[in-house]
């Protein structure tokens, strides 16, 4: 009589808690002559188990959403900044490596505006390049490297400075974009720019709906 009430205790314990039945699988009984204590705290056990799983994969599925509302965020900001700096790129490439000018030419009024205002005003040594006045910005060969061309201020007493307009961009985008300048420069400034900046508007408008159908 002792074990037929035993056996119906634990059945109504398993059916209580609906242990493993709806997945199809019996499982089998524990020991039969566990007491009905320590049967409802391996119970018990179970569902604290259970409990701990759902929970972390509650929390694994908040943390990927939130990993790919950041990841969202940060490519639109990335297409923003491309947008942004693309033009006054396009235009500092063109001025150092098309024949636009000659060695030693001064640049137009505007370019030399474009210039000013959207670069060497960014350079983290502006004031230092400028010295005792802006005179005018002209393209010429690099002082140490004979290859390649710079831009460089032209200074009101006549002395030449050379400024790098890609710490100029740089500066612009960590002034501008700080949220995201980092990434942004550790991504897109180790390469060549314009070959990024080419990719990426290309990127850009296909996205927009804007780029050149086949």
């Amino acid at each position: 009589m002792a074990a037929s009430t035993l056996l119906s205790q634990l059945l109504r314990l398993r059916l209580q808690h609906r242990r493993r039945f709806a997945t199809g699988l019996l499982v089998p009984l524990r020991r039969s002559w566990c007491s009905t204590a320590e049967y409802i705290r391996m119970e018990e056990d179970d569902i604290s188990v259970l409990i701990d799983t759902v929970s972390s994969l509650c929390e694994a599925a908040k943390c990927s959403s939130w990993e790919e509302k950041n990841y969202r965020r940060w490519k639109d900001e990335e297409a923003e900044i491309w947008r942004d700096i693309e033009p006054i790129s396009h235009l500092a490439k063109e001025i150092l490596h098309s024949n636009r000018y000659k060695d030693g030419e001064q640049l137009t009024d505007d370019d030399e505006k474009a210039v000013a205002g959207r670069l060497l005003v960014y350079h983290p040594n502006c004031d230092d390049k400028v010295g005792c006045g802006l005179d005018s910005i002209a393209v010429d060969r690099h002082p140490q490297f004979k290859r390649s061309r710079c831009l460089f201020v032209v200074r009101s007493d006549g002395g030449l400075i050379d400024f790098s307009y890609r710490k100029c961009l740089r500066a612009y985008i960590q002034f501008k974009y700080p949220t995201h300048a980092e990434r942004f420069i550790e991504e897109h400034f180790k390469h060549g720019l314009m070959m990024a900046i080419q990719k990426a508007m290309v990127a850009v408008n296909k996205h927009d709906g804007t780029g050149a159908r086949a």
